[in-house]
This record gives structure tokens, C-alpha cells and sequence, in this order.
């Protein structure tokens, strides 16, 4: 009979033969783990700086992949990583969990559990670590440290040659596409999601970044436009230049083509000296005109003519500057009724619409908002005193059933307002603040207006009370009478699950990994909640 690490050993190896990403390099690797180890939660997280990034984990709630844990605030990870053996920690270990809040459980509390870790090296180098938690004491017993210590080596040979095979294959790509988009990893920012909208939207963003086209950025108030704009400019070949931003909004209209374009000594009142205008200073690099569409019609025909043609001139001179600058341009209006009405140049529009870019609202991608806040509120913590942030299970609803007309910056406050409560009502000896359902100060009320006018209507049926999109549009603290919180989070789930799914255009390996949950797990709750 095969004994179960050689067969575990046989399909990592298998997998490296294979095309796929990283990150499902990392989940197989998880698997294995969980195989060979019965654990309750398990993670395998990257050293990045001085901060540990999730990269694969089972048993967690969806908001752990957003989360960075840093090395000095977190003394069992940092125990873990400096070691080259595997680290148990006592039950009596005083050291608090990096976890706690994390795994689900009935009270969001770890209590009493065993815990255990070991590092990763790769070229005698740290690469990070693997944590396995069981919320039963004792679990780890019988494990054999000779099992344990050969996963561990398996595991970083995984990793070092999974880096090496992904490196060729970039090498291999760059070499056969000229106009291949660098990765949002290697822009440097924060992009989180993993909808179907946020990936249509991170597609758009690779495909014209290493282009010099002029892009328009569209989108609500508080979507990320200048996040998408700065992805552009990193992921383009003038990523060693300056990206220069214009908030056009906040221009007076007289002072609007010197700050364009610059001016002379004595050109106005208050010119007292040679000014260099953001064009000059963008030479070789991006302009970012935020909110383009509050320009005035006057200034739009001199910025299409500098656009068209690469010419400026400073404000009281004749001398005409020539500028090499690509044009990304952002507005949350609708620039072609603009337009319409005569307020928008249509030449200037077209121009600068050569490619547009729709950023989508928070409400088009509702399973970010778990990963999402996770990333928030780890930023909050540090703020806070590196104390641990967590959701109750009604918080988490309401922030779903949210119509969230601020979008991102939106939760992003809403978060960051909750936190200095919960914080505020926490005991001094403990360092876990839940953030509940009256701390966000939300109205998710059943007859709340969404965006586009139209009200949610209320239904005895208790699944009626979520809406047509699958997602919960009832307030938590009313119109639930009748039923449980067990029902409630069932309903919750299933409609959440089915969207996801249709998201997913039924694809379910895709949906669990959207969904943060292993592929049993999986497959398991869709039988229990019937799920075809």
C-alpha cells in the first residue's frame, strides 16, 4: 500500500510539470499539509520587508488573505521564523496569537488550543513560514518530527523551484511579447479582490500600461481611480520617470494654466519668479489630470493642443517647450453628456478617451469587501497599539448589505471609525477589539435607496429578505423577526455562494478560491446547503 507522504510527494512534484500560478502552487501546498496533519487552520505566509504576507491558508475566515502581520509586533511568528526547527508552544505559552479573532469559532476566540509552526528557507535565506493551529489540545501529539521536518523540506523545494519555473516563464513572455503589461505585483501597490469585476478591471490595466496610449479613468467617488492610474504609469516603460497628479477640481480657473503649464517672472500678479509647470516636471514620465471634467472650457483647448501636439508655453513667454508626457485622466462624471450640454470640448474628450478604463463600484465586487477589510483594519491595528481587529458575524453581514454610495474610501472610513471604537471598549489587559454591528454606524435598512434611485422592498419569506443580486439587502438589527442566526447566515450563504458561482460562470475551483475556501470545504457546504 503507498504510504500517504510518498503520494503527497508524487503530486507536488507532478504539479511543478504544470502550468499555474503561484498562488495555486501555494493552496496545493496547503493541501498537503492539511493531509498529512490534521490541523484546524494552517498557512503559509511570505516574509515581505519585515512583514509576513498570507499566501495560502485553510481553515481561515476570507479577510486573513488581506492582512500583513509584522515580524516585530508578532512574537510567535518571529519565534517561528528565526528557528530552524519547528516551534510547539506551550498551552501555557503567554505570547499572544497572531490568530486570535481569525479561525471561526462560536465566539471568535481562540481560548485553549495547540499551536505549532516552522520556518522556510530558501538559499539559506528566510523566506517565511507554515502555521498549523487545532483548536483541540493535544492534537499534535502523535505527530512524527521526521514527517514534519521532510514536509518542511518538501515544502521549500516547492517554493524554490515553483520561483524559478515562474521566472522563466516571465523571461520567456517579456521576450516573445514586446508589449506585455507588467504584473499589478510589480507596481508596488495595493490591489485586493478577487471578483470577476476587480479582475476584469486588473486585465483592463495590464493590457494598455506598457502602451503610451492617453487613458480615461472613470468611476464613482472613492473607487481607486488615481490607484488605477499610478498601476498604469508603474506598470509602463516610463516607470523611472516621475508620475506627475493634477487635482484639476481644486484649480482656481485664473491660476489654471500656470499650474499646467508654468509661467515667467512678472507674467501676473504674484509671478515673482520662473515657475515650471507640471508638464515640464512630468517630461519623460505620466500627468494624472484628476477630475478632468471640472476643467474650464478656455484651459481644455490649450491642454488638447499640448496633448496633440507635445507643445507648451509658460504663461507670459513665447518660447515654445517641447514635452515628451503620457496622459492618464480620471473624472467621476459622465464625460460624454458633458459634452452634450456644452460644458466638455468633444475633441478633447475624444482624445482623451483613446482608451478608457470603468473602475467598478464596491457594489460590483461585494466578495472584495472581506479581503478588503482585513487589509484596513491590519493597517488599524498597527495604528492602535498592535492590538487584533475582528469582525462579529453581524458586522460582517452588515458590511455586505451596505449599498456603499462612497465605495472603497467609504469602508476604508467606516472601518477606521469602528476601530477606535471597539478599541475604546476594550479591556486594558486585552488585545482583541470585535468590532460589532454598532460600531459602523451603517443603515441597512430594507427600504434603503441604492444608487440608482429604486428601493429594496421587505417579504414575509425570510428569502426574500436578500435581494434579486444574491446578496444580503436587509438590516441585521430588523426585519429578520422569526428567524435564527443559524438560518439567517444559511440563506446569507447560499444566495452569496450561488452569485459567486454565477460570477465564476459555474466554474467551482474558481469560486472556492475566490471564496478563500479549500475545494473540500467547498464542496462539502454546497451539499449542505443544496446546492446544485
Amino acid at each position: 500500500m503507498t504510504s500517504p507522504l510518498y503520494q503527497v510527494l508524487a503530486e507536488i512534484l507532478g504539479d511543478l510539470s504544470k502550468h499555474m500560478s503561484s498562488e495555486e502552487r501555494y493552496q496545493r501546498l496547503i493541501d498537503a499539509w492539511v493531509n498529512l496533519i490534521p490541523n484546524d487552520a494552517c498557512a503559509i505566509l511570505q516574509l515581505e520587508g519585515h512583514a509576513l504576507q498570507p499566501r495560502a491558508s485553510n481553515g481561515f475566515g476570507t479577510d486573513l488573505m488581506g492582512r500583513h502581520f509584522s515580524v516585530d509586533d508578532h512574537p510567535r511568528l518571529a519565534n517561528i521564523l528565526h528557528s530552524r526547527q519547528y516551534i510547539r508552544f506551550d498551552l501555557e505559552c503567554e505570547l499572544p496569537d497572531p490568530y486570535d479573532g481569525l479561525i471561526p469559532t462560536e465566539d471568535g476566540h481562540l481560548h485553549v488550543h495547540d499551536c505549532m509552526g516552522a520556518s522556510l528557507y530558501i538559499d539559506e535565506q528566510p523566506w517565511g513560514v507554515i502555521t498549523l493551529d487545532a483548536l483541540t489540545p493535544g492534537t499534535f501529539d502523535q505527530v512524527d518530527p521526521l514527517l514534519l521536518n521532510t514536509l518542511v523540506r518538501i515544502t521549500e523545494a516547492a517554493i524554490k523551484t515553483a520561483g524559478l519555473i515562474e521566472h522563466l516563464e516571465q523571461k520567456a513572455e517579456h521576450q516573445t511579447e514586446v508589449a506585455r503589461a507588467v504584473s499589478k505585483h510589480q507596481s508596488g501597490f495595493n490591489f485586493i479582490g478577487k471578483s470577476a469585476a476587480f479582475q476584469q478591471l486588473t486585465s483592463e490595466i495590464n493590457t494598455v500600461a506598457h502602451s503610451d496610449l492617453t487613458v480615461l479613468v472613470t468611476g464613482e467617488t472613492g473607487v481607486g481611480k488615481e490607484l488605477v492610474a499610478h498601476s498604469i504609469h508603474q506598470g509602463s516603460n516610463r516607470n523611472d520617470a516621475p508620475l506627475v497628479a493634477v487635482n484639476c477640481a481644486a484649480l482656481p480657473e485664473s491660476l489654471v494654466e500656470s499650474e499646467l503649464f508654468g509661467h515667467i517672472s512678472g507674467a501676473f500678479s504674484g509671478a515673482t519668479k520662473n515657475r515650471a509647470g507640471k508638464f515640464e516636471l512630468a517630461d519623460g514620465g505620466s500627468l494624472f489630470l484628476d477630475e478632468v471634467g471640472e476643467l474650464p472650457l478656455i484651459a481644455q483647448s490649450k491642454l488638447l493642443r499640448a496633448i496633440q501636439s507635445g507643445d507648451i508655453q509658460r504663461v507670459g513667454s513665447d518660447a515654445e517647450l517641447k514635452v515628451d508626457v503620457r496622459i492618464i485622466a480620471a473624472t467621476n462624471r459622465d464625460l460624454s453628456q458633458e459634452v452634450a450640454e456644452g460644458r466638455f470640448r468633444a475633441d478633447l474628450y475624444h482624445r482623451l478617451s483613446i482608451y478608457p478604463i470603468a473602475v467598478p463600484s464596491l457594489r460590483e465586487r461585494l466578495i472584495d469587501i472581506g479581503p478588503l477589510s482585513g487589509y484596513f483594519l491590519t493597517r488599524m491595528q498597527r495604528k492602535l497599539g498592535h492590538i487584533n481587529l475582528v469582525l462579529s458575524m453581524e458586522a460582517e453581514l452588515a458590511l455586505i448589505a451596505y449599498q456603499w454610495p462612497g465605495n472603497v474610501r467609504e469602508l476604508e472610513h467606516v472601518l477606521s471609525r469602528a476601530a477606535l471604537k471597539a478599541n475604546s471598549e476594550r479591556g486594558s489587559d486585552e488585545r482583541l477589539a470585535v468590532i460589532n454591528l454598532e460600531h459602523l454606524g451603517l443603515d441597512v435598512s430594507t427600504n434603503q435607496e441604492r444608487p440608482n434611485g429604486s428601493t429594496s422592498t421587505s417579504s414575509s419569506s425570510r428569502e426574500d429578505k436578500l435581494d434579486s443580486n444574491g446578496f444580503a439587502s436587509f438590516g441585521v438589527e430588523s426585519g429578520l423577526e422569526g428567524v435564527t442566526l443559524k438560518d439567517a447566515m444559511d440563506i446569507f450563504k447560499a444566495k452569496f455562494i450561488q452569485s459567486t458561482l454565477d460570477q465564476c460562470q459555474g466554474n467551482r475551483s474558481n469560486a472556492a478560491q475566490a471564496l478563500g475556501l479549500d475545494r473540500s470545504n467547498f464542496h462539502r457546504l454546497l451539499k449542505r446547503l443544496d446546492i446544485e
